[in-house]
């Protein structure tokens, strides 16, 4: 082992030392410019064998080009069955924070890694085997997918019919239950494909109504569209753009120039009927001169302290404190009961990312 990755572990060591001035110290000595990918590297492992709320900080300050090799470590957890549900769960530390480098996600093997474990773990190979660890990745997966699709709409040129895709199996493996999964589990995942339905209906509502008449008009799909995908339909307005718009235009990439992440969520907002969404829609709109303001993947609007306002308490709110308390039991079998756990999707401050970006 060289001299540096010795110095790189004792550091890690000391992370999150109980001690203020010691941790701040550490910190400071992982910013150092000088210390380059060995560090990053050590950081997202370290990660993901403790789940260090200091890693996070540190990872969440990563600036362009170095993005490049974080999402490639982001992407290797993805592809490891054993580190799977940590990696998502610092995949939607870090796109919450909406760093300015999140739009190249989509263009990299990391949204291709995200699908790929949305659709093969209910696969019609795998759903009699699926576990409960299994389920509380698939919850994971969707509610990061759900946060990050405002952030980089323009994939859906390249991606709409994977996320059609995903949603269509989420739906499916949900009404059916094969694997005879708890209730619990089952609501959490019910409630991140609601909440899938809308983010997609809501950004694309020409091509996700041709894929709906499509996919549903098959003879063995009639079950799912009348238990899960018709209760939804009932629950939005008629879309604008499926009057004025067309399929070709909603993928392209300059229909989203100028659109400010928390711009789409209140477009998908709008067209809501739930009662708390519309909720949401007011809560944002007389909050909109607050600078800074969070947004949350269910539209939830927060004050300027980074809270959630009362009226945009939804139903995300419930499932994302559910959904820790779920990763808190899955991890307590592999970590030291030392070891603090943070929420899968904490509320912390954000500056606005634009998603024109190239």
């Amino acid at each position: 082992m060289s001299k540096e990755q010795v110095s790189i572990n004792e550091l890690l060591l000391s992370l999150d030392s109980s001690e203020l001035k010691e941790a701040e110290q550490v910190r400071a000595a992982f910013v150092l410019p000088d210390r380059g990918g060995a560090v990053l590297s050590s950081l997202v492992e370290h990660y993901l064998d403790s789940l260090s709320p200091q890693v996070v900080f540190l990872l969440s300050s990563i600036r362009e080009p170095h993005h490049k090799l974080l999402l490639e470590k982001l992407n290797e957890s993805l592809s490891r069955p054993g580190s799977r549900l940590a990696g998502l769960t610092l995949l939607g530390h870090l796109i919450r924070k909406q760093p300015p480098w999140v739009h190249h996600i989509s263009r990299s093997a990391l949204l291709a890694s995200l699908l790929r474990c949305l659709k093969v773990l209910h696969s019609s190979t795998s759903t009699d085997i699926l576990t409960d660890s299994d389920v509380v990745v698939l919850i994971s997966g969707v509610l990061v997918l759900i946060t990050l699709l405002p952030m980089i709409p323009q994939a859906g040129k390249q991606h709409i019919y994977d996320f059609f895709d995903v949603f269509g199996r989420l739906a499916s493996w949900s009404s059916r239950n094969p694997g005879h999964v708890p209730v619990v589990h089952l609501v959490h995942l019910h409630a991140g494909v609601y909440s899938l339905f809308h983010r997609l209906y809501g950004m694309f509502p020409c091509n996700f109504i041709s894929y709906l008449r499509l996919h549903y008009s098959m003879k063995e799909n009639l079950d799912t569209f009348q238990e899960v995908v018709k209760p939804m339909l009932e629950h939005v307005r008629v879309h604008p753009e499926l009057v004025t718009g067309t399929q070709d235009y909603e993928l392209d990439p300059s229909r989203w120039r100028c659109y400010e992440v928390h711009d789409i969520v209140i477009e998908c907002s709008r067209v809501s009927l739930d009662p708390l969404e519309s909720s949401c829609e007011e809560d944002l709109s007389s909050s909109s001169s607050q600078p800074h303001l969070e947004l949350t993947c269910s539209s939830e609007a927060l004050s300027s302290s980074g809270e959630p306002g009362e009226a945009a308490l939804s139903w995300f709110t419930f499932i994302t404190a559910h959904l820790n308390d779920l990763m808190t039991s899955h991890f307590s079998v592999h970590r030291t009961p030392s070891s603090p756990v943070p929420q899968l999707l904490p509320h912390s401050g954000t500056t606005p990312v634009s998603v024109c970006a190239d």
